[in-house]
């Protein structure tokens, strides 16, 4: 196969490395990671192992040392954004820590947030009457996502000027019924 226009190969190159950037995570959040959930981390003892988790912020505790947060595990999508049409996907919990104070008031419950960080240890937490075991992450990177606003647009079926148009209940020039001699 010949292809006769460069600029052709140079655009169909250009839309290829475009949609490419569509599905990628930002630089932060990029990496190899281990393919475990928390809940399965948990179960596996998977100590050391580098991992990409992300979900919804349910605590943020500042300390002297730094400041830990409690996050309800979602699946992330290819942006390493925590996909919230399956938040009820059940990956269970996990801690992240990281020193420096992060503000709780910005930090707040309910926010979305990923993590790049290895797992350190496990840690049982008290939720309700229940003790909970949840692994602990040593995070390198906090990477808090910006509130995404559902926009719903509906449109007018008479477009903007009501159901007589442009021209008011006259029509026009013409009038709804005829010439009426402007």
């Amino acid at each position: 196969m010949s292809v006769r226009n460069p600029f052709t190969v140079v655009l169909a190159l250009a839309a290829v490395a475009l949609l490419g950037a569509c599905a990628t995570a930002p630089q932060p959040l990029q990496g190899n990671f281990l393919a475990v959930t928390p809940k399965q981390a948990v179960a596996g003892q998977q100590i050391g192992a580098a991992v990409r988790w992300g979900g919804r912020i349910v605590e943020t505790k500042p300390g002297p040392d730094g400041t830990c947060f409690q996050v309800v595990a979602t699946p992330l999508n290819a942006t390493g954004r925590p996909d919230s049409d399956s938040a009820d996907a059940g990956q269970g919990r996990f801690v992240a820590c990281r020193a420096g104070f992060y503000d709780p008031a910005i930090f707040t419950t309910g926010r979305d947030v990923t993590f790049v960080g290895r797992v350190q240890s496990t840690e049982t937490v008290r939720i309700g009457e229940y003790d909970y075991r949840l692994p602990m992450v040593a995070a390198d990177v906090v990477y808090l996502w910006p509130v995404v606003s559902e926009v719903r647009v509906v449109a007018d079926p008479w477009g903007p000027w009501g159901p007589w148009g442009p021209w008011g209940p006259w029509g026009g020039p013409w009038g709804r019924w005829g010439y009426w001699g402007w």
